[in-house]
């Protein structure tokens, strides 16, 4: 049987990369060069007289952009509510302009590291802006087993559901159970026989007995030999 092939190839184009930007919006609006893009927390353009507008999911993060999207979401409604207040147009301008000098300290200077984040700074930045940041002093105070599966455990994203606006009930029993749901699909199919032991462990066993056999004589032989 021959392997499949092609033949009379013009191009071959390798997808690695794209330029992004909003053509369907007005400069004066949002203006991408080099794919950079000045708004506030990669959502808001600062000189907007009104935040009627945000973008959501202009980001490459270092992690999931799912999560990030859906706080940015959760974000922009609150502010189109008019829930949160926004800084000050310089404040935002600052904020753009700190983030772009550690962008430039971070990364090398390319078209590729121009709207880079990394996933739990920024999803505290955003949720330090919605009011559901945890607080994992008062959770270590009042919670044990809780801030030690959020310490310790994965950066989910229910962790940003614990508290606050959009806090959701079943959000530590999902922390809690996590790892359950990561392992499930991997679980092959139950066998009906009983499992075999292997001799690895009757060995470690045999010589665990022994030598505590061995030191519990050596106690009393050196006991009798003190009398």
């Amino acid at each position: 049987m021959t392997e499949p092939f092609e033949d009379n190839i013009d191009t071959v184009i390798f997808a690695t990369g794209y330029v992004y930007g909003f053509p369907f919006l007005d400069k004066s609006v949002i203006d991408v060069k080099e794919n950079k893009v000045e708004l506030y927390k990669y959502m808001f353009s600062p000189d907007l007289e009104k935040l009627t507008l945000a973008v959501i999911g202009c980001i490459q993060p270092i992690g999931a952009v799912m999560p990030i999207s859906g706080m940015q979401s959760r974000l922009a409604t609150r502010v189109f509510k008019g829930l949160i207040n926004i800084p000050s147009r310089e404040e935002m301008w600052h904020d753009i302009r700190v983030t772009q000098a550690l962008m430039e300290h971070r990364y090398v200077k390319s078209l590729r590291h121009t709207i880079q984040v990394v996933f739990i700074p920024f999803m505290d930045e955003l949720a330090a802006l919605v009011g559901c940041k945890p607080n994992f002093w008062k959770m270590w105070l009042t919670d044990l087993r809780l801030a030690w599966n959020c310490i310790f455990g994965p950066a989910s994203p229910y962790q940003w559901r614990l508290q606050g606006p959009g806090k959701w009930e079943g959000a530590k029993d999902a922390i809690y159970t996590q790892w359950d749901r990561t392992y499930y699909p991997l679980k092959t199919r139950p066998l009906n026989h009983k499992p075999v032991e292997s001799k690895a462990k009757v060995y470690i066993l045999s010589a665990m007995v022994a030598i505590g056999l061995g030191l519990f004589v050596g106690c009393v032989v050196n006991k009798w030999q003190n009398i």
